[in-house]
Protein backbone atom coordinates (compact mmCIF):
# COMPACT_ATOMS: atom_id res chain seq x y z
CA UNK A 1 0.00 0.00 0.00
CA UNK A 2 1.37 3.42 -0.98
CA UNK A 3 1.11 6.34 1.45
CA UNK A 4 1.87 10.05 1.13
CA UNK A 5 1.97 12.40 4.13
CA UNK A 6 0.50 15.81 3.38
CA UNK A 7 0.64 18.82 5.70
CA UNK A 8 -0.71 21.51 3.36
CA UNK A 9 -4.45 20.99 3.85
CA UNK A 10 -6.27 23.18 6.38
CA UNK A 11 -9.47 22.52 8.27
CA UNK A 12 -11.18 24.93 5.88
CA UNK A 13 -9.95 22.88 2.89
CA UNK A 14 -11.10 19.55 4.31
CA UNK A 15 -14.46 20.86 5.53
CA UNK A 16 -15.28 22.81 2.36
CA UNK A 17 -18.71 21.78 1.16
CA UNK A 18 -19.28 19.79 4.35
CA UNK A 19 -22.76 18.36 4.48
CA UNK A 20 -24.01 16.91 7.74
CA UNK A 21 -27.04 14.65 7.27
CA UNK A 22 -28.96 13.98 10.47
CA UNK A 23 -30.22 10.68 9.07
CA UNK A 24 -27.78 7.90 9.90
CA UNK A 25 -26.64 5.58 7.17
CA UNK A 26 -26.07 8.46 4.76
CA UNK A 27 -22.70 9.79 3.71
CA UNK A 28 -20.96 12.91 4.93
CA UNK A 29 -18.83 14.83 2.46
CA UNK A 30 -16.01 17.35 2.46
CA UNK A 31 -13.32 18.81 0.16
CA UNK A 32 -16.04 20.14 -2.14
CA UNK A 33 -17.59 16.70 -2.48
CA UNK A 34 -14.33 14.90 -3.25
CA UNK A 35 -13.97 13.43 0.25
CA UNK A 36 -16.45 10.91 1.63
CA UNK A 37 -16.21 11.44 5.38
CA UNK A 38 -18.46 8.55 6.34
CA UNK A 39 -18.09 5.54 4.02
CA UNK A 40 -20.77 2.88 4.37
CA UNK A 41 -18.47 0.61 6.34
CA UNK A 42 -17.49 3.20 8.91
CA UNK A 43 -19.08 3.58 12.32
CA UNK A 44 -21.80 6.17 12.78
CA UNK A 45 -20.89 9.51 14.35
CA UNK A 46 -20.47 8.91 18.10
CA UNK A 47 -18.76 12.13 19.21
CA UNK A 48 -21.96 14.19 19.41
CA UNK A 49 -22.15 14.20 23.20
CA UNK A 50 -21.17 17.78 23.95
CA UNK A 51 -17.84 16.56 25.33
CA UNK A 52 -15.73 14.69 22.79
CA UNK A 53 -16.89 16.87 19.89
CA UNK A 54 -16.27 20.09 21.84
CA UNK A 55 -12.89 18.77 22.99
CA UNK A 56 -11.79 18.50 19.35
CA UNK A 57 -12.59 22.19 18.75
CA UNK A 58 -11.00 23.32 22.00
CA UNK A 59 -7.84 21.39 21.13
CA UNK A 60 -7.59 23.26 17.83
CA UNK A 61 -8.17 26.64 19.51
CA UNK A 62 -5.41 25.88 22.02
CA UNK A 63 -3.02 24.78 19.30
CA UNK A 64 -2.94 21.18 20.45
CA UNK A 65 -2.38 18.46 17.83
CA UNK A 66 -5.44 16.34 17.05
CA UNK A 67 -3.55 13.44 15.55
CA UNK A 68 -2.88 11.83 12.20
CA UNK A 69 -5.70 11.16 9.77
CA UNK A 70 -5.81 8.68 6.92
CA UNK A 71 -7.60 9.16 3.60
CA UNK A 72 -8.02 6.34 1.11
CA UNK A 73 -7.86 7.14 -2.63
CA UNK A 74 -10.92 5.63 -4.33
CA UNK A 75 -10.78 7.32 -7.72
CA UNK A 76 -9.28 10.19 -9.63
CA UNK A 77 -9.06 13.02 -7.09
CA UNK A 78 -11.63 11.27 -4.90
CA UNK A 79 -11.04 9.99 -1.37
CA UNK A 80 -12.75 8.50 1.64
CA UNK A 81 -11.80 8.79 5.30
CA UNK A 82 -10.08 5.70 6.59
CA UNK A 83 -9.26 7.09 10.03
CA UNK A 84 -10.37 10.47 11.40
CA UNK A 85 -14.08 10.47 10.68
CA UNK A 86 -15.09 11.45 14.22
CA UNK A 87 -12.66 14.39 14.39
CA UNK A 88 -13.44 15.65 10.88
CA UNK A 89 -17.18 15.42 11.49
CA UNK A 90 -16.78 17.44 14.69
CA UNK A 91 -14.72 20.05 12.84
CA UNK A 92 -17.21 20.16 9.98
CA UNK A 93 -20.16 20.59 12.30
CA UNK A 94 -18.39 23.54 13.98
CA UNK A 95 -17.40 25.14 10.68
CA UNK A 96 -21.01 24.81 9.48
CA UNK A 97 -22.42 26.32 12.68
CA UNK A 98 -23.94 23.02 13.86
CA UNK A 99 -21.79 22.86 17.00
CA UNK A 100 -21.05 25.45 19.67
CA UNK A 101 -18.48 25.69 22.41
CA UNK A 102 -18.66 27.44 25.79
CA UNK A 103 -16.35 30.40 26.29
CA UNK A 104 -14.70 31.48 29.54
CA UNK A 105 -17.82 33.44 30.52
CA UNK A 106 -20.07 30.39 30.11
CA UNK A 107 -21.62 31.71 26.90
CA UNK A 108 -22.16 29.34 23.91
CA UNK A 109 -20.14 30.42 20.87
CA UNK A 110 -20.40 29.24 17.27
CA UNK A 111 -17.96 29.74 14.41
CA UNK A 112 -19.87 32.91 13.54
CA UNK A 113 -19.76 34.46 16.98
CA UNK A 114 -16.20 33.81 18.16
CA UNK A 115 -13.53 36.45 17.69
CA UNK A 116 -12.18 36.72 14.14
CA UNK A 117 -8.67 35.70 15.13
CA UNK A 118 -10.01 32.55 16.78
CA UNK A 119 -12.18 31.84 13.75
CA UNK A 120 -9.18 32.07 11.46
CA UNK A 121 -7.13 29.91 13.83
CA UNK A 122 -9.69 27.15 13.39
CA UNK A 123 -10.07 27.51 9.63
CA UNK A 124 -6.36 27.83 8.88
CA UNK A 125 -5.11 25.06 11.18
CA UNK A 126 -3.23 22.54 9.05
CA UNK A 127 -3.94 18.85 9.41
CA UNK A 128 -1.60 15.87 9.21
CA UNK A 129 -3.07 13.51 6.63
CA UNK A 130 -1.73 10.30 5.12
CA UNK A 131 -3.18 9.68 1.67
CA UNK A 132 -3.26 5.92 1.09
CA UNK A 133 -3.65 3.92 -2.07
CA UNK A 134 -3.88 0.15 -2.35
CA UNK A 135 -6.08 -2.89 -2.88
CA UNK A 136 -9.33 -3.37 -1.00
CA UNK A 137 -7.73 -6.07 1.12
CA UNK A 138 -4.76 -3.85 2.00
CA UNK A 139 -6.95 -0.87 2.87
CA UNK A 140 -9.31 -2.82 5.07
CA UNK A 141 -6.52 -4.67 6.81
CA UNK A 142 -5.07 -1.23 7.55
CA UNK A 143 -8.39 -0.29 9.08
CA UNK A 144 -8.01 -3.20 11.50
CA UNK A 145 -4.69 -1.82 12.73
CA UNK A 146 -5.37 1.89 13.15
CA UNK A 147 -6.97 3.30 16.26
CA UNK A 148 -9.92 5.62 15.66
CA UNK A 149 -9.22 8.59 17.92
CA UNK A 150 -8.66 6.41 20.94
CA UNK A 151 -11.93 4.45 20.58
CA UNK A 152 -11.21 1.05 19.01
CA UNK A 153 -13.61 -0.31 16.43
CA UNK A 154 -16.05 -2.92 17.64
CA UNK A 155 -16.04 -6.30 15.93
CA UNK A 156 -19.22 -5.50 13.98
CA UNK A 157 -17.72 -2.22 12.77
CA UNK A 158 -14.72 -4.17 11.51
CA UNK A 159 -16.97 -6.71 9.79
CA UNK A 160 -18.88 -3.85 8.15
CA UNK A 161 -15.56 -2.72 6.72
CA UNK A 162 -14.40 -6.12 5.55
CA UNK A 163 -17.72 -6.95 3.88
CA UNK A 164 -18.74 -3.47 2.72
CA UNK A 165 -21.30 -3.50 -0.02
CA UNK A 166 -25.02 -3.12 -0.70
CA UNK A 167 -26.00 -5.51 2.11
CA UNK A 168 -24.12 -3.54 4.78
CA UNK A 169 -25.61 -0.28 3.51
CA UNK A 170 -29.18 -1.62 3.74
CA UNK A 171 -28.56 -3.37 7.06
CA UNK A 172 -27.14 -0.22 8.65
CA UNK A 173 -30.06 1.85 7.40
CA UNK A 174 -32.39 -0.53 9.26
CA UNK A 175 -30.49 -1.57 12.38
CA UNK A 176 -28.04 1.31 12.94
CA UNK A 177 -30.56 4.10 12.56
CA UNK A 178 -31.75 5.60 15.85
CA UNK A 179 -34.65 7.22 13.97
CA UNK A 180 -36.13 3.80 13.23
CA UNK A 181 -39.43 3.71 15.15
CA UNK A 182 -38.90 0.02 16.00
CA UNK A 183 -35.78 0.71 18.06
CA UNK A 184 -37.81 1.52 21.17
CA UNK A 185 -39.40 -1.95 21.06
CA UNK A 186 -36.11 -3.68 20.26
CA UNK A 187 -34.38 -1.93 23.16
CA UNK A 188 -36.28 -4.11 25.64
CA UNK A 189 -34.45 -7.18 24.34
CA UNK A 190 -31.15 -5.99 22.84
CA UNK A 191 -28.09 -4.66 24.64
CA UNK A 192 -25.86 -1.83 23.45
CA UNK A 193 -26.17 1.27 21.29
CA UNK A 194 -27.71 1.58 17.84
CA UNK A 195 -24.95 3.86 16.55
CA UNK A 196 -22.20 1.45 17.62
CA UNK A 197 -23.70 -1.36 15.51
CA UNK A 198 -24.85 -3.42 18.53
CA UNK A 199 -28.38 -3.96 17.20
CA UNK A 200 -27.04 -4.95 13.80
CA UNK A 201 -24.57 -7.33 15.46
CA UNK A 202 -27.41 -8.95 17.41
CA UNK A 203 -29.64 -9.33 14.34
CA UNK A 204 -26.80 -10.90 12.36
CA UNK A 205 -25.83 -13.22 15.21
CA UNK A 206 -29.40 -14.50 15.47
CA UNK A 207 -29.99 -15.12 11.78
CA UNK A 208 -26.53 -16.64 11.22
CA UNK A 209 -26.67 -18.83 14.36
CA UNK A 210 -23.47 -17.10 15.49
CA UNK A 211 -21.48 -17.33 12.23
CA UNK A 212 -21.75 -13.65 11.34
CA UNK A 213 -18.67 -13.37 9.10
CA UNK A 214 -19.77 -16.24 6.85
CA UNK A 215 -23.30 -14.86 6.58
CA UNK A 216 -22.08 -11.38 5.67
CA UNK A 217 -19.71 -12.80 3.09
CA UNK A 218 -22.50 -14.83 1.46
CA UNK A 219 -24.92 -11.88 1.35
CA UNK A 220 -22.42 -9.08 0.73
CA UNK A 221 -23.90 -7.90 -2.57
CA UNK A 222 -27.57 -8.66 -1.89
CA UNK A 223 -29.95 -5.87 -2.84
CA UNK A 224 -32.30 -6.61 0.08
CA UNK A 225 -32.19 -7.68 3.76
CA UNK A 226 -35.52 -9.51 3.86
CA UNK A 227 -34.16 -12.60 5.58
CA UNK A 228 -32.20 -10.61 8.19
CA UNK A 229 -35.08 -8.29 9.00
CA UNK A 230 -37.71 -11.03 8.89
CA UNK A 231 -35.83 -13.34 11.24
CA UNK A 232 -35.08 -10.58 13.73
CA UNK A 233 -38.71 -9.49 13.83
CA UNK A 234 -39.83 -13.12 14.17
CA UNK A 235 -37.66 -13.56 17.26
CA UNK A 236 -38.84 -10.30 18.83
CA UNK A 237 -42.47 -11.13 18.02
CA UNK A 238 -42.18 -14.60 19.56
CA UNK A 239 -40.63 -13.28 22.79
CA UNK A 240 -43.31 -10.62 23.08
CA UNK A 241 -46.12 -13.15 22.58
CA UNK A 242 -44.79 -15.71 25.08
CA UNK A 243 -43.86 -13.17 27.79
CA UNK A 244 -46.63 -10.53 28.02
CA UNK A 245 -44.84 -8.51 30.70
CA UNK A 246 -41.52 -6.87 29.90
CA UNK A 247 -38.79 -7.03 32.55
CA UNK A 248 -35.40 -5.25 32.56
CA UNK A 249 -33.77 -8.68 32.86
CA UNK A 250 -34.95 -9.52 29.33
CA UNK A 251 -32.41 -7.15 27.86
CA UNK A 252 -29.43 -8.89 26.30
CA UNK A 253 -30.61 -12.49 26.59
CA UNK A 254 -29.70 -14.76 23.68
CA UNK A 255 -33.22 -14.74 22.32
CA UNK A 256 -32.08 -16.02 18.93
CA UNK A 257 -30.88 -19.31 20.42
CA UNK A 258 -33.94 -19.60 22.66
CA UNK A 259 -36.18 -19.00 19.65
CA UNK A 260 -34.52 -21.82 17.71
CA UNK A 261 -34.86 -24.16 20.68
CA UNK A 262 -38.38 -23.40 21.86
CA UNK A 263 -40.48 -21.48 19.34
CA UNK A 264 -42.28 -24.59 18.09
CA UNK A 265 -43.48 -25.50 21.59
CA UNK A 266 -46.90 -24.36 22.84
CA UNK A 267 -47.04 -21.93 25.77
CA UNK A 268 -49.91 -20.34 27.65
CA UNK A 269 -48.88 -16.66 27.91
CA UNK A 270 -51.14 -16.09 30.93
CA UNK A 271 -49.56 -19.00 32.84
CA UNK A 272 -46.06 -17.95 31.75
CA UNK A 273 -46.70 -14.39 32.92
CA UNK A 274 -47.90 -15.58 36.33
CA UNK A 275 -45.00 -18.02 36.73
CA UNK A 276 -42.35 -15.46 35.78
CA UNK A 277 -43.82 -12.94 38.19
CA UNK A 278 -43.72 -15.53 40.99
CA UNK A 279 -40.08 -16.37 40.30
CA UNK A 280 -39.15 -12.70 40.12
CA UNK A 281 -40.58 -12.27 43.62
CA UNK A 282 -38.86 -15.36 45.04
CA UNK A 283 -35.98 -14.19 47.30
CA UNK A 284 -34.18 -17.49 46.78
CA UNK A 285 -33.76 -16.85 43.06
CA UNK A 286 -30.53 -14.87 42.79
CA UNK A 287 -30.18 -14.81 38.98
CA UNK A 288 -33.36 -13.36 37.55
CA UNK A 289 -31.93 -13.27 34.04
CA UNK A 290 -32.18 -17.05 33.88
CA UNK A 291 -35.91 -17.14 34.69
CA UNK A 292 -37.05 -16.90 31.07
CA UNK A 293 -34.98 -19.83 29.84
CA UNK A 294 -35.90 -21.78 32.97
CA UNK A 295 -39.63 -21.40 32.24
CA UNK A 296 -39.23 -22.08 28.51
CA UNK A 297 -37.34 -25.27 29.31
CA UNK A 298 -40.05 -26.67 31.52
CA UNK A 299 -38.43 -25.62 34.81
CA UNK A 300 -35.87 -28.44 34.75
CA UNK A 301 -32.54 -26.62 35.08
CA UNK A 302 -32.44 -24.81 38.42
CA UNK A 303 -28.81 -23.83 37.79
CA UNK A 304 -30.20 -21.09 35.54
CA UNK A 305 -31.66 -19.39 38.61
CA UNK A 306 -28.61 -19.67 40.87
CA UNK A 307 -30.79 -20.56 43.84
CA UNK A 308 -29.60 -19.07 47.12
CA UNK A 309 -27.22 -21.48 48.82
CA UNK A 310 -26.67 -22.28 52.48
CA UNK A 311 -24.08 -20.05 54.12
CA UNK A 312 -20.91 -21.42 55.74
CA UNK A 313 -22.22 -20.93 59.27
CA UNK A 314 -25.27 -23.08 58.53
CA UNK A 315 -23.11 -25.75 56.89
CA UNK A 316 -20.82 -25.96 59.92
CA UNK A 317 -23.73 -26.19 62.38
CA UNK A 318 -25.52 -28.91 60.41
CA UNK A 319 -22.28 -30.81 59.84
CA UNK A 320 -21.54 -30.81 63.58
CA UNK A 321 -25.05 -31.97 64.50
CA UNK A 322 -25.02 -34.74 61.90
CA UNK A 323 -21.49 -35.88 62.75
CA UNK A 324 -22.08 -35.94 66.51
CA UNK A 325 -25.28 -37.95 66.01
CA UNK A 326 -23.60 -40.33 63.52
CA UNK A 327 -20.67 -41.09 65.81
CA UNK A 328 -23.09 -41.75 68.66
CA UNK A 329 -25.02 -44.23 66.51
CA UNK A 330 -21.96 -45.72 64.79
CA UNK A 331 -23.09 -44.79 61.27
CA UNK A 332 -21.91 -42.46 58.51
CA UNK A 333 -22.52 -38.74 58.88
CA UNK A 334 -23.89 -38.82 55.31
CA UNK A 335 -27.54 -40.00 55.59
CA UNK A 336 -27.37 -41.73 52.21
CA UNK A 337 -24.13 -43.57 53.03
CA UNK A 338 -25.61 -44.71 56.37
CA UNK A 339 -28.29 -46.72 54.53
CA UNK A 340 -26.19 -47.64 51.52
CA UNK A 341 -23.25 -49.88 50.67
CA UNK A 342 -21.62 -51.72 53.54
CA UNK A 343 -18.19 -50.14 52.93
CA UNK A 344 -19.56 -46.64 53.50
CA UNK A 345 -22.16 -47.17 56.22
CA UNK A 346 -19.89 -46.05 59.05
CA UNK A 347 -17.70 -43.58 57.15
CA UNK A 348 -17.28 -40.16 58.75
CA UNK A 349 -16.72 -37.60 56.04
CA UNK A 350 -14.75 -34.38 56.48
CA UNK A 351 -16.65 -31.13 56.10
CA UNK A 352 -14.61 -30.36 52.96
CA UNK A 353 -15.85 -33.62 51.41
CA UNK A 354 -19.51 -32.78 51.89
CA UNK A 355 -22.04 -30.41 50.30
CA UNK A 356 -25.09 -28.71 51.74
CA UNK A 357 -28.34 -30.00 50.25
CA UNK A 358 -32.00 -29.04 50.45
CA UNK A 359 -33.87 -31.88 52.17
CA UNK A 360 -36.91 -30.78 50.23
CA UNK A 361 -35.81 -29.42 46.86
CA UNK A 362 -36.32 -25.70 46.22
CA UNK A 363 -38.28 -26.55 43.06
CA UNK A 364 -40.72 -28.48 45.25
CA UNK A 365 -41.15 -25.69 47.78
CA UNK A 366 -38.15 -26.28 50.00
CA UNK A 367 -36.61 -23.22 51.63
CA UNK A 368 -32.96 -22.31 52.10
CA UNK A 369 -32.79 -22.31 55.89
CA UNK A 370 -31.24 -24.57 58.53
CA UNK A 371 -34.44 -26.60 59.02
CA UNK A 372 -34.25 -27.76 55.40
CA UNK A 373 -30.48 -28.35 55.26
CA UNK A 374 -28.62 -31.63 55.30
CA UNK A 375 -24.97 -32.40 54.59
CA UNK A 376 -24.32 -35.12 52.01
CA UNK A 377 -21.06 -36.56 50.77
CA UNK A 378 -20.23 -35.03 47.40
CA UNK A 379 -20.87 -38.24 45.39
CA UNK A 380 -24.36 -38.64 46.85
CA UNK A 381 -25.19 -34.95 46.55
CA UNK A 382 -24.26 -35.04 42.88
CA UNK A 383 -26.32 -38.19 42.34
CA UNK A 384 -29.34 -36.77 44.18
CA UNK A 385 -29.74 -33.89 41.78
CA UNK A 386 -33.15 -32.18 42.06
CA UNK A 387 -34.96 -35.05 43.79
Amino acid sequence: MKTELRTDLTIEDVCKGFHYNELEGKGLFGMSGRLTIQPEYQRNYIYCDGKKDVAVIESVLKGYPIGLMYFNKVGKDRYEVLDGQQRITSLGRFVEGKLSIIDDNGIPQTIGSIAEDLRQRVLQTKLLIYFCEGTETEIKEWLRTVNIAGIPLKEQELLNAVFSGSFVTLAKAEFSNSNNSRVQIWSHFVNGAVNRQDYLATALSWVSKGDVATYMSQHRYDDNIKELKGYFEAVIGWVSSVFPTIYPEMKGRDWGTLYERYHNLPYDPAWVDERVMSLMDDPQVTDRKGIFEYVLGGEQDTKLLNIRVFDDKTKRLVYKMQTDKAKEEGVSNCPFCAIGAEALRARIWKLSDMDADHVSAWSKGGSTDISNCQMLCKPHNKAKGNR
